[in-house]
């Protein structure tokens, strides 16, 4: 892995991570959060089948803390993305988004069209399109856990947060991995927000316009894969359905045994449909 830096056109410094050296154009891939990229990693050994170019989201990892806060909303983080490609010199890009970088993916694809060669969506958020999730919903999934030795400690705490009355979100965090190990653990750690001024503005007025998003999605021509894990209370399947039916050409795959990491579950299974839809000819 290497660290590199380039400029966004506001002068904020940029860093992006790239692993492996694979042949071909490299797949950008869009960390959630907003955090630290380092959470992505490899993406569970993708690395091998192709070159990975992970940025860190403004304000977050090595990219400098932006002098106008406006930049963090979603729609913005959208042109740092255009940037990049400019940077890499880039016609086109395949491009990947995870959980909240989903929706910088999307309104990317929105935005630029004619850039996009392939486009994954893994565990997305759904925010930019208005699909929204009911506190039923997650309850309802997050029941298939009954028989996990954490489920009688989590399960409460979930059930106050959808209701509107719970605060104890480490209490709920073993329901987005497929397993609850140590590596499970780490990898939590390793995904939580520290920029919390990038999170509170990144949904700000104006960063998100689902109608409309919804309406470029509709004529995108680019192949689309949306990548959800069974077990994801973040990113359930049936919602990530909705989104894929937005598309023209969007193949679902629900990884079984998965939550919101999926390469963290099952990295042979993750790295076969991402490489599979990616070695792919549209």
């Amino acid at each position: 892995m290497t660290t590199h830096t380039f400029t966004a056109p506001d002068g904020t410094p940029l860093a992006y991570r790239v692993y492996g050296d694979g042949p071909g154009d490299p797949l950008l891939c869009v960390p959630g959060g907003p955090t630290d990229s380092r959470y992505l990693g490899d993406l569970g050994g993708l690395s091998a089948h192709r070159r990975l170019v992970v940025p860190d989201l403004r304000g977050n990892g090595g990219s400098a803390v932006p002098e106008d806060a406006s930049t963090y909303r979603c729609d913005r983080l959208a042109e740092d993305v255009e940037a990049l490609r400019r940077h890499l010199g880039l016609a086109r890009i395949d491009l990947l988004g995870h959980s909240a970088g989903a929706n910088i993916a999307v309104r990317y694809a929105e935005r630029h069209p004619d850039r996009i060669g392939r486009l994954a969506l893994i565990a997305p958020s759904t925010r930019a399109v208005g699909i929204d999730l009911t506190g039923d919903e997650r309850r309802a999934l997050a029941r298939l856990r009954s028989g996990e030795p954490w489920f009688p400690a989590a399960f409460p705490a979930l059930e106050a947060i959808t209701r509107g009355n719970g605060t104890d979100w480490a209490a709920v965090e073993p329901f987005f991995h497929g397993r609850w190990d140590d590596a499970a653990r780490r990898l939590q750690e390793l995904g939580r927000p520290g920029n919390p001024e990038s999170v509170a503005l990144f949904g700000a007025e104006g960063a998100f316009d689902p109608p409309a998003t919804r309406k470029a999605l509709a004529s995108l021509a680019a192949p689309v894969l949306l990548l959800a894990g069974a077990y994801d209370l973040n990113s359930p399947p049936r919602a990530v359905a909705a989104l894929g039916a937005l598309f023209r050409d969007a193949t679902l795959v629900v990884q079984p045994g998965a939550g919101h990491y999926p390469w963290a579950d099952d990295a042979k299974a993750f790295g076969a449909a991402v490489a599979g839809f990616l070695g792919g000819r549209g």
